[in-house]
């Protein structure tokens, strides 16, 4: 498979030419009705409306040209059916396959790679019975009690697309049911969450794939220990999820296991049993399913070469026009649904880890910007605290809008004529008019000066399959763009200088000097432990 330099393609000539006079969002008449109804894709339950974004046909047309020289689909099918794609040539990596799309091929007789749906399918009967006897009150606790919460034990991938699907889905919770969850270190995360469960009820379930993640090992020993000293038996408590083989791979020391395999990664792993097993003890197996659907069918409409059609392509190829032509560093991601509270978080590590690279996939320093930096927080409230900027500052910053047409519980009242779910989209709407049209005013103060880039996605309901077609939705942004920027968005070298000098500290630590003196007597780390007076 052939990968060209992202500066090498002469569809970026083209590019760089139309961004010398882009369209401008403040022209009077711009935003017609057929403006509207041109800039605008339906895909899996969602419409993208794009006519905020800085675009015209011109650029769209060079935009698909882009994406056609890059081979970005062709590259796409390549990864789902199995091709090496996490590799830097000629250097030492990973040489792994990426199939994060296999733990969702579930529902074809002929999936993409028979191997890993197969063994998907053997993880989700295995995850199927566990929550039968569960259910059943075939597993229970000392007291013949039902179990009716489930904390995440892990960190990165194993933490933050799990966390934000649980919180997301929570309104589709099977009754009794809660999750919870432990990440941070800081044991202070574990003992506020352990502090307010009824242990004896709860199940815990430890997720690393190498199975000697130092944070989420450190997790699980203060998490035994709770169970110990409340006279309960931790095996019958704690169950796994890691890589097969793993030293977590132990069933005398878990109630039971479940495999994560080499070709997913982490951040792309809330599909795979990472994800599925906790949101499966709390939506139940039939609504987990239906995230898979949703995140399945987003997989397959990603295969679609027309970029009008193809809504995680465009989406990808329209933040390549604002990162690297337009020149705008940044993405906000902005849900007006409180339940997508953790969303942003988890798309800031799919995103800045997979595509926060200076390398191509030759080994050689790129000449071009790559991954944004991505943040967000839910509206409407973070209109009262950084619109202030995106409205009026010095940074432009382009934005993904999320809303729903209708909201997740019943019971929303109306109050002055129109509902909460009204006021909560009206807002949503508004902000991205705001941003796209600006306001004159005599008043310099009150000048907005508009033109600021910005997408809509909306959906009719936060359901579980909106959900699974959501996540599949920004993976694949992410994926294409990487394909088109020339590098391996798919693995994390970046977070390993920063493990190895926490390891001589702790050596440090733990030695207090000792008879081996690990760090010379001058070095930083030394320095700063002296600093830090630890």
């Amino acid at each position: 498979m052939h990968f060209k330099d992202f500066s090498d393609l002469s569809a970026v000539g083209s590019l760089q030419q139309l961004a010398a006079s882009p369209c401008d969002l403040t022209a009077p008449g711009l935003f017609s009705s057929d403006r509207f109804s041109r800039y605008h894709l339906s895909s899996c339950g969602f419409d993208l409306l794009y006519a905020t974004q800085r675009v015209d046909d011109e650029v769209l047309a060079a935009l698909q040209a882009l994406a056609d020289e890059a081979e970005l689909v062709e590259k796409f099918r390549a990864m789902k059916k199995g091709a090496i794609m996490n590799r830097i040539e000629g250097f030492a990596s990973e040489e792994r396959r990426v199939l994060h799309t296999a733990c969702r091929d579930i529902f074809r007789e002929q999936p993409d790679n028979s191997e890993a749906a197969g063994q998907a399918r053997e993880q989700l009967a295995r995850l199927q019975g566990f929550l039968d006897d569960v259910q059943a009150g075939r597993i229970v606790n000392h007291k013949n009690e039902s179990f009716t919460t489930m904390i995440q034990v892990g960190i990165g991938g194993s933490d933050l697309g799990p966390r934000a699907l649980c919180m997301a889905l929570k309104a589709w919770s099977l009754p009794d049911r809660a999750t919870r969850f432990i990440a941070n270190v800081d044991p202070d995360d574990a003992a506020a969450v352990l502090a307010g469960v009824d242990l004896s009820r709860t199940l815990v379930n430890v997720v690393s794939k190498s199975g000697t993640t130092l944070e989420t090992l450190t997790n699980e020993q203060l998490v035994r220990h709770a169970y110990s000293e409340a006279g309960l038996d931790p095996a019958r408590h704690i169950l796994a999820v890691t890589g097969q083989g793993s030293p977590m791979d132990d069933p005398g020391r878990y109630l039971i296991s479940f495999y994560m395999y080499d070709y997913i990664g982490g951040r792309y792993s809330a599909t795979s049993m990472v994800g599925m097993v906790t949101l499966g003890f709390m939506l139940g197996y039939d609504r987990a399913l239906e995230v898979l659907s949703g995140a399945h069918a987003m997989d397959l409409a990603a295969e679609e070469t027309d970029i009008r059609r193809n809504m995680p392509l465009l989406m990808a190829l329209i933040g390549i026009w604002n990162h690297n032509f337009l020149g705008l560093p940044t993405l906000a991601v902005l849900p007006y649904s409180q339940a997508l509270l953790r969303f942003p978080a988890h798309l800031q590590q799919c995103d800045m880890e997979s595509n926060g690279k200076s390398v191509t996939r030759q080994g050689r320093l790129v000449r071009w910007q790559t991954g944004p930096v991505v943040w967000g927080e839910p509206g409407t409230n973070g209109q009262h605290a950084f619109y202030q900027l995106l409205h009026q500052g010095t940074e432009v910053v382009p934005a993904d809008f999320i809303g729903f047409r209708h909201p997740q519980y019943e019971g929303d009242l109306e109050v002055k004529g129109t509902t909460s779910q009204q006021k909560l989209v009206a807002n949503m709407l508004a902000q991205s008019l705001a941003l796209a049209l600006g306001r004159n005013h005599e008043n310099p103060n009150r000048y907005f000066p508009g033109n600021r880039p910005n997408s809509i996605l909306l959906s009719d309901r936060l359901t579980p399959y909106a959900m699974g077609a959501l996540l599949a939705l920004y993976e694949h942004r992410i994926v294409f763009q990487g394909f088109c920027w020339n590098i391996n968005s798919f693995d994390q070298e970046g977070v390993q200088l920063g493990k190895i000098l926490a390891t001589r500290l702790l050596e440090e630590m733990t030695d207090g000097g000792g008879d081996r003196q690990r760090l010379a007597k001058d070095s930083p780390e030394r320095n700063l432990l002296a600093q830090a007076s630890l």
